[in-house]
């Protein structure tokens, strides 16, 4: 029953509500490139993905694989997942983080963009992983969006997952989409909904060109909430019937239960965009290898100040790491 009593996350004075937690380190932190280089793969319906590595060489090199997903309108390059992969490329791992489509910096193909709940695409980046790198170890690390995919992931595909995948490690997770759609919507949000819908609108736009009888643009400039977005282009886009349908379908919530590697969740109490349904006490509670961790601040993403070399959730993430895989 790994159930992680609420542990203490030692935030920065000048951080004194969520929202500064959340944004602050997303704006300020400063992470310097790291020397990915990039793989382009096709996946099975003929499109493609992005993926950047960073590996280490000669007598340093490793087997040892931590393959980081980044959140909603995120990549590779966000200041989270950088840092992430210095500290776990320092402690011995090489890094693959990867781009969901049209999150690299080029538009994919296909007549479709990406999900909260679409562990099919990581299950390609898995199976590509495996089949040319040949990892003895495989972590998985996730952040918002990213995190509820690999929990998906890890659920979905519990009975046929490589052997050489460890767990994973995932922090901010809206385990339940539609709850956590409408959290967007509540007062005090508005900055978040409105920037990611922005962006969202903004590729929707751009997929329209490409493919102009597929997707009707009406009335996409008056859309302000996650709802109606979800219901005339994200449902449609990717197969479900309307939000509801791929709310339901994409939640990672409903494959809790089957996973069955050990894997660490770190939701913040504070977080704003995270309703009560995003905290699955009793589930924990009844997992063998779920460990939930609930820190009483820490926004979303957050966990670190702006000059900080090293978030509170790096340090948190290898430590667990350590401690529960062999690795």
């Amino acid at each position: 029953m790994p159930l992680v009593n609420q542990e203490v996350y030692p935030k920065p004075i000048y951080l004194f509500n969520e929202h500064l937690e959340t944004v602050v380190p997303s704006l300020l932190r400063k992470e310097g490139g790291v020397p990915y280089v990039r793989e382009r793969i096709t996946t099975p319906d003929e499109d493609f993905m992005d993926l950047d590595w960073w590996k280490h060489k000669g007598a340093q090199s490793s087997r040892k694989l931590i393959l980081l997903s980044h959140g909603l309108e995120g990549s590779s390059q966000r200041p989270y997942m950088v840092g992430m992969a210095r500290l776990f490329f320092a402690a011995g791992w090489d890094v693959l983080a990867w781009n969901c489509r049209s999150c690299s910096g080029a538009l994919n193909l296909a007549p479709r963009l990406y999900h909260h709940g679409d562990a099919a695409d990581l299950h390609t980046v898995v199976q590509h992983a495996v089949n040319t790198y040949n990892p003895t170890h495989l972590g998985l690390i996730g952040f918002s969006m990213g995190g509820s995919l690999i929990l998906k992931y890890l659920g979905q595909y519990a009975s046929t997952l490589p052997n050489s995948i460890l767990g994973g490690i995932v922090f901010s997770v809206p385990i339940d989409l539609g709850s956590s759609a409408r959290a967007l919507s509540n007062k005090g949000n508005g900055l978040y909904r409105k920037r990611f819908l922005t962006k969202l609108k903004h590729k929707i736009q751009l997929k329209a060109q490409q493919h102009p009888n597929l997707i009707d643009l009406t009335g996409i400039e008056g859309i302000a909430h996650f709802e109606a977005f979800d219901n005339q282009f994200t449902a449609p886009l990717h197969g479900f019937e309307n939000a509801q349908a791929f709310y339901k379908n994409g939640s990672a919530l409903f494959y809790l239960d089957a996973i069955n590697k050990p894997t660490l969740l770190v939701n913040a109490l504070n977080d704003p965009m995270l309703p009560q349904a995003c905290y699955p006490y009793e589930q924990a509670r009844q997992s063998n290898y779920l460990h939930f961790s609930t820190p009483k601040y820490g926004g979303h993403v957050g966990w670190a100040g702006p000059y900080q070399k090293i978030a509170w959730s790096e340090a948190r993430a290898l430590t667990f790491a350590n401690a529960f895989w062999d690795a």
